[in-house]
């Protein structure tokens, strides 16, 4: 994973534009773990591994983040926003239409577990690795897989399925199935059958009972 185009600050130029400044330290030791973390596993990685890479001093990084818990809790904090950004960016592309919202989400999730450098969900990865439900960063976690049942329960609601919560909730299982079934499964995962079961689901909560 790398850092976001937005991690650099910006200064003024003379014809008015942004122009984008080179991240600060705190920036630049944060994509770093970022990247280490979710490539090699966050237990695996040590501070040293990531002052080291980041060439920053150790200090500095203890500055910023006093405990590797802390760094830890940052990352994933800085995950959550990108995901978030990313959600709000594809659902922007079709304004006023939930379900193609819920398509281009679900397809999105697809193209994602396709990556080169796909390594599975970051939430669900440090779930497993600190099975503290009090850890920082399982916090951070908890929050983003809340979201995600409210976010697809408002669009579920959108669609005028009868029971959204229940398809949100739906949802939501193949979500994380799909990023589980890649990690393990690779091409063998199944991932490819999200966006048709989806619509199974869909379609059965739109249909008049009886």
């Amino acid at each position: 994973m790398t850092a976001s185009a937005s991690a650099g600050q910006a200064v003024d130029r003379a014809d008015g534009a942004a122009t984008p400044r080179a991240p600060g330290v705190r920036e630049t030791i944060l994509a770093t773990a970022m990247e280490l973390f979710y490539r090699e596993g966050m237990r695996a990685v040590g501070v040293d591994t990531v002052v080291a890479a980041s060439g920053v001093a150790k200090t500095s990084l203890y500055r910023w983040f006093p405990s590797k818990d802390a760094l830890i809790a940052a990352v994933v904090a800085e995950q959550d926003r990108l995901f978030w950004e990313w959600w709000d960016r594809v659902e922007a592309r079709h304004p006023g239409a939930p379900r193609d919202q819920l398509r281009a989400l679900l397809a999105g999730v697809v193209k994602r577990l396709r990556h080169p450098a796909f390594r599975g969900c970051p939430f669900l990865n440090l779930a497993a690795e600190f099975p503290d439900a009090g850890h920082p960063g399982r916090v951070v976690c908890r929050d983003n897989k809340r979201e995600l049942r409210r976010r697809l329960a408002g669009v579920t609601a959108a669609i005028g399925a009868r029971e959204p919560q229940r398809l949100a909730d739906q949802l939501g299982l193949l979500i994380n199935g799909a990023n589980a079934g890649w990690q393990v499964l690779g091409e063998e995962g199944g991932q490819d059958e999200l966006v048709a079961a989806a619509e199974a689901l869909v379609e059965a909560q739109l249909r008049l009972p009886g």
